[in-house]
């Protein structure tokens, strides 16, 4: 059967780095307590690719998604002949070039077709959804959409954690280091989801940058800019209402009613925002899947993790919307989901 102007999500894989940190092991790391991670976070465990000790890299952004890229080739009884394009969203390469896609693709056995690489943050995974769906609506029969991020280039040991201060600190706690990957179809194969509506919208003309990554060259990198910067003030205020927006807009378009759905994805920069979330948003039956407590905020992984999550539990006639927020540049995105 055709899909027609639909297209299908097969398969889905995940990647986590090493054993999950705790709360009281990187606490003691950083010289705070269990009480304060939880108090301006929330989030319980974390993985990182590297050694929290040492700094040692011991997993790179490509380590990660080709084993995301592999599970979800597996599991939707696909091969690399079967796959005519790549798309990877990431804030953090491995390098510049070649890009993380290509050295992604090669592990994967893929060659003699597109690959992309979308640098965004954490809407970069609804991107990266969106390029895929378009491409397999002009035409193209399967693809590899892939989402991660790594902290190694901007977290890392630290002598003087007592003396950071509080929005710099809070960084350590807050990310992890994680991919996710997706196979899509332009039938309904494998786990047959149909991705009803992609929502990608920038809406930050003339506002501030809620985060800031930043990068060196050979000329300043002896700079004591910051690498890594939030305006959580900003971020607090601005996240919970435009996620109802954003909300609203897909069932809109859709018109589907807050009833018709079974499950929702929420932004997951921490356990705490995604609670404020979910106190703004309208009340609805649907099931709230989040990991963030588990994984840390994972930047472009985070919207795999949660659809990896929900396969399980998503049935035929299912409905399902997933928000995304990036505050980098108040970029506005999600998509919306159903079991066929």
């Amino acid at each position: 059967m055709s899909g027609g102007d639909t297209v299908y999500i097969a398969a889905t894989g995940t990647a986590l780095p090493g054993d999950a940190v705790d709360n009281a092991a990187l606490g003691k790391l950083l010289g705070v307590s269990e009480e304060w991670i939880d108090i301006f976070v929330g989030t319980r465990t974390r993985h990182f690719g590297w050694d929290p000790v040492t700094g040692e890299v011991r997993g790179t952004l490509a380590d990660l998604c080709a084993e995301a890229g592999a599970q979800a080739l597996h599991a939707s009884g696909l091969g690399p002949a079967d796959i005519e394009f790549v798309v990877l969203a990431t804030a953090t390469p491995d390098l510049l070039l070649p890009t993380t896609a290509t050295d992604v693709a090669d592990r994967l056995g893929l060659s003699h077709l597109p690959v992309f690489q979308i640098q965004a943050g954490c809407s970069g995974a609804v991107q990266a959804l969106d390029l895929g769906r378009t491409l397999l609506l002009g035409g193209r029969r399967a693809g590899l959409v892939l989402g991660g991020d790594v902290t190694h280039r901007f977290l890392g040991p630290r002598g003087d954690t007592a003396r950071m201060p509080t929005e710099e600190l809070v960084n350590y706690v807050l990310f992890g280091d994680g991919a996710g990957a997706a196979v899509l179809t332009d039938e309904p194969e494998g786990e047959r989801i149909a991705i009803r509506s992609v929502l990608n919208s920038w809406t930050g003309q003339g506002r501030r940058p809620g985060q800031v990554l930043d990068w060196y060259g050979t000329t300043d990198r002896h700079s004591d800019r910051r690498m890594l910067a939030e305006d959580y003030k900003a971020i607090e205020e601005q996240v919970p209402p435009i996620s109802v927006e954003i909300l609203w807009e897909l069932l809109g378009g859709l018109g589907w009613d807050l009833a018709d759905l079974g499950f929702l994805l929420p932004p997951q920069l921490s356990e705490r925002m995604t609670a404020r979330i979910m106190e703004r948003l309208p009340a609805t039956p649907a099931r709230e899947i989040s990991c963030v407590s588990e994984t840390g905020n994972t930047g472009n992984a985070l919207p795999f993790l949660q659809l990896d999550r929900l396969l399980p539990e998503f049935t035929t006639g299912s409905r399902a919307v997933a928000l995304c927020v990036e505050s980098s540049r108040w970029i506005r995105a999600g998509f919306a989901l159903e079991k066929v």
